[in-house]
C-alpha cells in the first residue's frame, strides 16, 4: 500500500503517540536492554530479555495463527506502513510493553529503594501509552490492544514463580548455548507459512537472535568471571546522583551503543554478502532476502552477534576503558 494523506490538528497527541509507538520497536530494544545490563543489574536485564523473548515469539506466531485483519483504512488513517502487512491480533507492541515495564518491575522492586506504587504507576503509564499509540496510528483494534496486554500479563504471572530457576539453568547448565541457538533457529525455520510475504518472521527471527546471542554471553560471563557492574554505581532511588556517576553511566552507554550499531552493520554486510555470493543474488534484491534460506541466517547471526556484543565484547570494552 501507499501512505495516506492526513491533516495533523493536535500536534501534541501526533508526537506523543509517534513517540510512544516507537517505545514498542527496535529502536528502543536496542538502546533500552542493553542500558540496563551495562548500567542497572545484571540480573534484571537476563529476567527482562527472556520475558520479551517468549511473549514476544508467542504474540508473533499467534498473529499468523489467527490471521485476524488490521483495521480498514478507510475508515481508519493508518501513519505506519511497515508493519501493515502483518496480521493484527494480538498487539506485539502491546505485548511488548506490558511484559518489558512490568518485568522490569517485579525484578527491581525488591532489589533497590523505591515505593512499589510509583514503580506500578510508571509501567502502567508507560505500557498504556504504548497501547493507545497502537490505537492512534490506526494499526490495531481496541480488542487488539486489550488481547495483546492481557496475553502478556497471564504469561508474566506463568513465568514469574519460575524466574529463578530458568536464570539459574541459563546461567549454570552445560547445555545452554547449544540449546540457546538450536531452539530459536528450529523455531524460526519451521515459522508459520503464509500465502504471502509478512515481516512477522523476519522480526520474529530477529528477537529470538538478539535473545539467543544475549543469553550465549550470559552463560560466559558466568562461567568464566567476566567483570561484573557495580550496583553501587546506579541506585534507583538514591537520594543524590552525582556528576560522575551521570559521565560514567552515559559514557557506558554510548560507548555500547557504538559498538552494537557498528556490530550489526559489519554483521549484517558479511551474512548478506556470503548468503548473496551461496544463492546468487545482489544484496539489494528484497525479493531474494525475503527467501527463508536467506533471511532466517541473516537475521538470526546478525542479532545473535548483536546481542553477543552487548553482553560480553561491551563489558570488556568499559572495563578496557575503565568505565566498571
Amino acid at each position: 500500500g501507499c501512505a495516506q494523506k492526513y491533516i495533523v490538528k493536535n500536534y501534541f497527541y501526533y508526537y506523543l503517540f509517534k513517540f510512544s509507538a516507537a517505545l514498542g520497536e527496535e529502536i528502543f530494544y536496542i538502546t533500552f536492554l542493553p542500558f540496563t545490563y551495562w548500567n542497572i543489574d545484571h540480573s534484571v536485564s537476563r529476567r527482562m530479555i527472556i520475558i520479551w523473548s517468549i511473549v514476544m515469539y508467542i504474540g508473533q506466531v499467534s498473529k499468523d495463527i489467527l490471521k485476524w485483519p488490521r483495521p480498514l483504512s478507510p475508515p481508519v488513517v493508518k501513519l505506519e506502513m511497515r508493519t501493515d502487512a502483518e496480521y493484527g491480533m494480538p498487539s506485539t507492541h502491546a505485548m511488548a510493553a506490558t511484559a518489558i515495564s512490568f518485568s522490569f518491575l517485579l525484578a527491581t522492586v525488591n532489589q533497590y529503594k523505591y515505593p512499589f506504587e510509583l514503580g506500578l504507576v510508571a509501567a502502567f503509564v508507560f505500557s498504556t501509552l504504548v497501547c493507545l499509540s497502537r490505537l492512534y496510528t490506526g494499526m490495531h483494534t481496541v480488542l487488539d490492544v486489550i488481547g495483546g496486554a492481557l496475553i502478556s500479563a497471564v504469561l508474566l504471572v506463568l513465568l514469574y514463580p519460575a524466574w529463578d530457576m530458568i536464570d539459574h539453568l541459563l546461567l549454570t547448565s552445560p547445555f545452554c548455548p547449544l540449546l540457546s541457538i538450536v531452539v530459536p533457529l528450529v523455531l524460526c525455520y519451521n515459522y508459520p507459512k503464509l500465502d504471502y510475504y509478512s515481516p512477522t518472521r523476519g522480526d520474529t527471527t530477529t528477537i529470538l537472535g538478539a535473545g539467543a546471542g544475549a543469553t550465549v554471553g550470559f552463560w560466559l560471563n558466568n562461567q568464566y568471571a567476566a567483570p561484573a557492574y557495580t550496583s553501587e554505581n546506579f541506585q534507583l532511588g538514591f537520594p543524590l546522583i552525582t556528576s560522575k556517576i551521570v559521565v560514567v553511566v552515559l559514557a557506558r552507554f554510548f560507548v555500547g551503543i557504538f559498538v552494537v550499531l557498528l556490530t550489526r552493520q559489519l554483521m549484517k554486510s558479511v551474512v548478506l554478502g556470503m548468503l548473496g555470493y551461496q544463492y546468487k543474488f545482489p544484496i539489494g534484491d528484497l525479493e531474494a532476502r525475503r527467501r527463508l534460506e536467506v533471511e532466517v541466517p541473516y537475521k538470526f547471526i546478525t542479532y545473535s552477534s548483536v546481542g553477543f556484543s552487548a553482553t560480553v565484547i561491551v563489558p570488556l570494552l568499559h572495563q578496557l576503558l575503565g568505565l566498571m
